[in-house]
């Protein structure tokens, strides 16, 4: 327990007079450095929180959730239900690569296929289009930002290559069909709205010399976050079809995120412990400084452990309040995150956190409580370690050779 007494020496030892100079810049600098490092540690998480939760939600916004891969080869479930009575949840699609030819400008996307009664069912049309005539001709829905790049509208012909082949009386000529676009999609993310464009199932098998055996299942869920326990249930529902998630479609680049946002947390974690240990070079100079009020605090009857008590309460108060007003720092960073990023974009005429790069058009930021608890008490908890061994040295001064020479 800290007694009245103790806390109130700290306290008064905490308001450092002018001869105590260079203590008062060490303290300083003590404080600063832990603010600053838990501020930027808690900016910097709560961006890569936010990045990873805006990719997530734009990945499952325009992906399905889960897909049995040859769908085609199957009529029923194990559990001997009629998958064709599923179709009104679960949508049939085929997919595969082609090239887009526009005047001379040539361009390799993926395409997609689906049933036109049906792809009004798909999340990123219900989204971001609406009265798309789409039906068995030969329509083609493109990403906004491949329409920018290729100055097209609604209405324009474009030429699709396909890479499977054509026998003609010349020999075997690649495949090409001229498809009208219908309408354009923005999914948020600038790779897909720029490499992904859809068509009718029809179209698409034709085009690529696909058969019906080689269609895909695509499953939506209501919960897609938690998509390792629905990834079990169709595997159990479905034992004889490959399955896979948009998690298992886009692992090397969470995994990536992931390791990144471990490396930042341990190299900005740095900043904070290199400031604690200000702390103990501010509090040895503080130890002899009040060599003299410690003899004679000493010999009045106050105790070692109190002695220790004192000194480590300096410290531990440093890095408290320091962390405090780094998390206020932090916070209120986090939250006005945008604001900050186009304002300075505007003072210096810089882009920061481009659009082509980071694939989103804000900076992201999604504060999570307990990163902020782990990063307060690691900051803390580093506070009291580098505290105790001046305030150990502080309590072990001989009041008589203290005393001897003053």
């Amino acid at each position: 327990m800290i007694s009245k007494l103790e806390n109130k020496i700290a306290l008064r030892y905490l308001r450092t007079r002018k001869k105590d100079g260079f203590l008062n810049v060490i303290s300083i600098f003590s404080f600063i450095g832990i603010s600053l490092g838990v501020a930027v540690l808690i900016i910097v998480m709560s961006v890569m929180n936010g990045f990873r939760s805006e990719l997530i939600s734009k990945i499952v916004g325009f992906n399905s959730h889960v897909i049995v891969h040859s769908y085609g080869k199957v009529t029923k479930d194990i559990f001997g239900n009629e998958i064709d009575a599923l179709l009104d949840t679960y949508l049939e699609t085929n997919s595969g690569e082609v090239v887009l030819i526009k005047e001379n400008f040539t361009k390799g996307i993926s395409i997609r296929g689906y049933k036109p009664k049906e792809i009004n069912n798909l999340p990123i049309f219900k989204k971001n289009l609406t009265d798309i005539k789409f039906n068995n001709e030969k329509n083609i829905i493109l990403g906004k930002e491949l329409s920018f790049d290729l100055d097209l509208k609604v209405g324009d012909n474009i030429l699709i290559m396909s890479p499977k082949g054509e026998e003609t009386i010349i020999g075997n000529l690649p495949k090409q069909e001229i498809f009208k676009i219908s309408g354009f999609f923005e999914s948020g993310l600038v790779d897909f709205d720029r490499n992904v464009a859809f068509t009718s199932i029809d179209n698409l098998e034709s085009l690529l010399n696909l058969g019906d055996e080689q269609r895909n299942l695509e499953i939506f869920l209501k919960n897609p976050i938690n998509i390792k326990n629905a990834k079990k249930f169709f595997e159990i529902k479905f034992p004889n079809n490959l399955i896979y998630t948009w998690a298992d479609l886009n692992k090397p680049l969470f995994s990536a995120l992931k390791v990144e946002r471990n490396v930042m947390f341990i190299i900005l974690s740095l900043i904070i412990i290199v400031a604690t240990f200000n702390i103990i070079s501010g509090l040895t100079i503080l130890v002899k400084n009040k060599t003299k009020e410690i003899a004679v605090l000493k010999s009045i009857g106050v105790l070692n452990k109190s002695i220790t008590k004192i000194f480590f309460l300096v410290g531990f108060y440093i890095g408290l309040t320091a962390t405090m007003f780094g998390v206020l720092i932090g916070v209120t960073f986090s939250i006005y995150i945008e604001n900050i990023r186009s304002f300075l974009s505007k003072i210096f005429n810089i882009s920061l956190f481009p659009e082509e790069i980071y694939f989103l058009s804000k900076m992201p930021s999604e504060i999570d409580v307990n990163s902020i608890i782990l990063i307060s008490i690691c900051s803390v908890t580093a506070t009291v370690i580098v505290s105790i061994f001046p305030a150990i040295k502080a309590s072990k001064l001989d009041p008589i050779k203290s005393l001897k020479y003053e």
